[in-house]
């Protein structure tokens, strides 16, 4: 497994969102890789910042990590910090999270999504720091794309604000890539899933519907899937992306949109049934509409994936899952309060 830290030295990254659900994994990584880490999270109440403290809890008993409570719409906050430290990479996983949420707050969505990469974008440039990755998502792809989502594919037509928000987002990336010479990896993400999950997303649902012997709700019909993707290959896939970057040269910026999938949609049937296994338990389901904003499928085509950065993830479903059960049932066994209850 390549790691950040097989360069000529170490380096200062900033992370955002650092003490989320990928961030808090990420930061553990680098702290790993012998790097020195800036942490930046406003432990906002999007879910009980009492998980996220818990998150990046390990990770603020090293001596290379910083953390910095604030938001990344601050520009003052940012100056601050850019002014002080010379980083050498930023990785921007802080966001408004999911396609409901931003149906019900637009506005709120964008402010954080667009505004706050906007004003860490900005700073970037005010403090020549030229080297950055940004988190983006399957959802740019929209329900027009045919299977598998390629990269070369339009994404002009999202269906949700969020997916709109990170697509605004890849777009501010590509102008300050050719505007100012920033290197950019624009890394979609295929829903990701592993221990430390957002209590809101399907798996911690289920999870807890599973557990109670509840039906669960499959919206949309037998053909609805997900290209499930393991924290840990994106970790992964994010470290490989910093190291590319790393040893580029200052005067050949360069800007790149990857899927970073597992490659494998998982219908909503073969994930419940999965589910009930690990937990030695049989899954009943009950069908509902469809939502609005949601892709009926999603599949990661992995081609560039692999060319750029040499890998594709590798964590399949089973193994992911028990993997998800094994912390959930050791984060309880220690403060059966502090379990996150998932809704679907």
């Amino acid at each position: 497994m390549a790691g950040v830290g097989e360069t000529d030295r170490t380096m200062r990254v900033l992370v955002t969102g650092a003490a989320g659900f990928i961030g808090s994994h990420l930061c553990e990584r680098l702290l790993k890789d012998g790097h020195s880490v800036w942490g930046v999270d406003n432990f906002d109440d999007f879910y009980d910042p009492a998980i996220k403290r818990r998150n990046i809890s390990i990770s603020l008993g090293h001596t290379q990590m910083h953390l910095v409570e604030g938001d990344v719409r601050d520009s003052v906050l940012l100056d601050g910090l850019f002014g002080s430290i010379p980083f050498d990479l930023v990785v921007h996983l802080a966001a408004r999270p999911g396609v409901r949420p931003s149906i019900r707050e637009p506005g709120l969505c964008y402010d954080v999504n667009v505004t706050g990469t906007l004003r860490l974008l900005e700073a970037m440039r005010r403090h020549r720091v030229s080297r950055f990755v940004f988190a983006s998502s399957s959802s740019v792809y929209g329900d027009d794309a045919a299977l598998p989502f390629a990269e070369d594919r339009p994404a002009c037509n999202p269906l949700s604000p969020y997916a709109a928000s990170k697509r605004s987002g890849e777009l501010m990336c590509h102008s300050w890539h050719k505007s100012w010479g920033l290197s950019v990896y624009c890394l979609r993400l295929f829903s990701v899933y592993g221990p430390r999950q957002r209590p809101d997303l399907a798996i911690s649902g289920f999870v807890a519907l599973l557990r109670e012997g509840k039906p669960l709700p499959v919206h949309g019909g037998p053909a609805t899937g997900r290209d499930y993707t393991h924290v840990d290959d994106v970790v992964e896939g994010i470290c490989r992306s910093a190291a590319n970057l790393r040893v580029l040269p200052a005067n050949a910026p360069v800007f790149r949109i990857l899927n970073v999938g597992h490659g494998r949609t998982v219908h909503t049937t073969e994930l419940a049934e999965t589910l009930g296994g690990v937990l030695g338990v049989r899954a009943r389901m009950s069908r509902r509409p469809e939502r609005v904003g949601d892709v009926p499928v999603t599949l990661a085509d992995t081609t560039l994936l692999e060319k750029e950065l040499g890998y594709r993830p590798r964590v399949e479903l089973s193994d992911g899952l028990i993997r998800y059960v094994e912390w959930l049932n050791e984060v309880e066994s220690i403060d059966p309060a502090a379990v996150p209850v998932g809704s679907s």
